[in-house]
């Protein structure tokens, strides 16, 4: 580096962050109640620091200052000053060096260390106290960015919602195991770039991959001591920087390059964002990045006592997007993602926290308010996770319309339906068009519903039909952790098992289960390994699990039975593209005749009679027949869905009137090649599900 000069310029409040112009490095970060903010330079190797400068000026709460010949690579962090009062939610401490918010790029990791907490951990005024150790040494420091972005062209898949489907997957996990892959590169942005994956995901069909989170996080304290890791990643430290272990080689044209690939192939990439919370915990937690900048403004504290945290996240503390500053960060963050990456969207992690003013959650809050007027994110898919821990946290259909929304009841009623409890038809009829119920209104749309019956969180596929109860022994936390209410049911044995009839049984309703979500109405998301039958040994949270538990097992995916799996939930997938009456882009609400006798939707019982309220209030019905009909080019697209939730084989009778069907596919003979079916009657075996379609032309008016 060269010589540096004496003192920083004035600089500009704006951007925010570490931007270099190729003379010199701008930098600028929020605190409304700093009296003074130092930046630090370090050496290339971060451990040691070689210059420090005031900010020299404030502007609208924006500390900024330039400095001359500093350029690309630069290792930089933050030091603040200001009042250390917990009391009134002011935790300031210059001996902690602070993250940049806006940190591109990251060297370096956290050494865990009590230095990191701005108290003294062993004191018995607790948080209170003060602590004056330099926590430089334990701290990863911001990196200069002035790497150019290489793009090659190419147009994104603008994928419509309604033939969108989802592939929730772990960056890590899916090709940490791929040895067609060079080991440095397994698990990174760049093996997802291979175009043996890429083909993997072309041949199953999927339009989008929807990645668990990619921003730079923490390895918690706990689970080093303990010798696990925060896999998941729902910790994060910084909201711009990717998480360094995500690169081979440490630069960011790789997520460009692996995003461009995935275009090139009609795949979209939607990451899994976590802006409810950070990684510094409660009020007894670090001193990283926001705390130390202003904890007051980044974090919604107890009104009464601004020395806790409010914690509707369950994590410790509550990112406060209510306050226009902390807002203008995460709609940042999200533009930065979109215009330097072309990323195609964002699931929001606990959704809810998002829209929570003063008042509770408002589906008219700022930042949403924000999102769904930017010019920028107007044109990406936004999906939440509608729900969190605080008070009236469960807001499934109530967000505003342009949001999807992962639908919890899909899943459990799917589950509970497929596991033979009672009273569960009419339920389930509603998840097949849309959950009208929750999403029919200000005219949203049935992609709103994001169908799903397994997500990252939970089960997979496999498990879901292999064990009773959670497994959760290996995250050292007694089997307490992880939901204990999952809707699952082993079919007579715990766990793996040799006998044919309940493997049978278990593989049957896997492929029914996946079956109705395929044919419902709404988005759907697969959960990444289930297309071959992924297990995590009964553990439905292993978000610690960072090894063969959760790795993606390639041996298992080309097995016959995974090839078998595999092949059946790509005919799933091209079958739904193939029908408009399986994605409908409207609520059906069967009031409308496609061709005389046949309406947009009807219901029929195993007789072929329609319907009635009181076969609907037939407790123990789980028989039941979903016709669909939609005018498409002069023809009719007429889709008869069978379903038969017993274990027996039943016989339904085709309702009326009489067109030509063609057996589309059949969840108990996976590998049966399509044929014509003449007969008024078919045969539907127990825990599974027949697809019948029919083209009829339309007359001319």
């Amino acid at each position: 580096m060269p010589a540096l000069p004496e003192r920083m310029q004035s600089g500009s409040p704006y951007p925010l962050g570490a931007t270099c112009d190729g003379m010199g490095t701008n930098f600028a970060v929020f605190s409304a109640h700093a009296e003074r903010i130092e930046l630090c330079l370090f050496d290339p190797s971060g451990k040691r620091e070689i210059a420090r400068y005031d900010l020299p000026e404030c502007t609208d709460e924006i500390w900024h200052g330039y400095l001359p010949r500093v350029r690309g690579g630069t290792l930089y962090g933050f030091r603040a000053h200001g009042p250390y009062q917990p009391e009134e939610g002011h935790r300031f401490n210059p001996n902690k060096l602070l993250l940049d918010p806006y940190a591109k790029l990251l060297h370096g990791q956290v050494r865990w260390s009590d230095v990191l907490h701005g108290y003294r951990v062993a004191s018995s005024r607790a948080d209170l106290s003060f602590d004056r150790r330099d926590s430089a040494a334990a701290m990863p420091k911001g990196v200069v960015v002035d790497e150019p972005m290489h793009w090659k062209g190419g147009r994104r898949p603008h994928t419509p919602w309604n033939r969108t489907v989802v592939y929730e997957t772990h960056l890590k996990g899916f090709t940490r195991n791929l040895k067609r892959i060079r080991a440095h590169e397994r698990g990174t942005f760049i093996a997802l770039a291979d175009p043996y994956v890429i083909d993997y995901l072309v041949k199953l069909g999927v339009t989008a991959v929807e990645l668990l989170p990619v921003h730079a996080y923490l390895q918690d304290r706990r689970l080093t001591e303990m010798k696990l890791r925060n896999y998941w990643g729902y910790n994060t430290l910084a909201f711009f920087a990717p998480e360094p272990a995500y690169l081979s080689e440490g630069t960011l044209n790789e997520i460009r390059a692996t995003v461009q690939a995935l275009h090139a192939a009609g795949i979209e990439v939607i990451l899994d964002v976590v802006y409810n919370h950070t990684c510094e915990g409660s009020e007894l937690g670090t001193t990283l990045s926001f705390r130390g900048l202003d904890n007051k403004s980044y974090y919604r504290l107890m009104p009464d006592n601004p020395r806790y945290c409010i914690n509707d996240t369950g994590t410790g503390n509550t990112v406060n997007t209510a306050h226009p500053r902390v807002l203008q960060l995460v709609m940042d963050s999200l533009r930065y993602w979109v215009q330097t990456f072309h990323v195609d969207g964002f699931r929001f992690d606990l959704g809810v926290s998002l829209g929570r003013e003063e008042h509770g959650f408002d589906p008219c809050a700022g930042l949403f308010d924000a999102m769904r007027q930017d010019p920028v994110l107007n044109g990406v898919k936004l999906i939440s996770e509608p729900w969190d821990i605080g008070p009236g946290g469960y807001q499934l259909g109530n967000h505003p319309p342009g949001f999807g929304e992962w639908n919890g009841k899909f899943r459990d009623d799917v589950r509970r339906f497929w596991k033979g409890d009672s009273g569960m038809r009419g339920t389930l009829a509603g998840r097949l068009q849309g959950s009208g119920e929750l999403f029919d209104h200000q005219r949203r749309k049935p992609w709103a519903s994001v169908n799903f019956i397994t997500a990252h969180d939970g089960f997979t596929l496999e498990d879901l039909v292999s064990y009773n109860d959670k497994h959760n022994e290996a995250n050292g936390e007694d089997n307490r952790d992880g939901g204990n209410d999952n809707e699952s049911y082993n079919h007579g044995v715990e766990g793996p098992t040799d006998d044919p009839s309940i493997r049978a049984t278990r593989d049957r309703v896997k492929r029914a289960m996946l079956s109705t979500m395929f044919f419902s109405h709404g988005t759907p998301m697969l959960l990444g390994g289930d297309e071959f039958g992924r297990t995590q040994q009964g553990n439905n949270n292993a978000y610690c699990q960072d090894n063969e538990l959760s790795w993606y097992d390639w041996k298992e995916a080309t097995s016959d039975q995974g090839k078998e799996l595999f092949d059946f939930v790509a005919r799933l997938v091209r079958l739904r593209d193939l029908h408009p009456t399986l994605r409908a882009a409207h609520f059906l609400r069967g009031d409308t005749e496609v061709v005389p006798g046949i309406k947009e939707v009807n219901w029929f019982d195993e007789s072929g009679s329609e319907m009635s309220q009181e076969t609907w209030g037939y407790t123990e019905g789980r028989l039941l027949a979903l016709r669909r009909a939609q005018s498409q080019d002069k023809k009719a697209d007429i889709t008869l869905i069978l379903i038969n939730g017993t274990p027996d084989m039943h016989v339904f009778q085709l309702p009326q009137p009489v067109v030509a069907w063609r057996v589309r596919s059949d969840s108990a003979k996976p590998g049966a090649s399509e044929r014509p079916w003449t007969e008024s009657s078919i045969e539907v075996e127990g825990h599974s599900v027949v697809l019948l379609a029919a083209a009829v032309r339309l007359e001319s008016p």
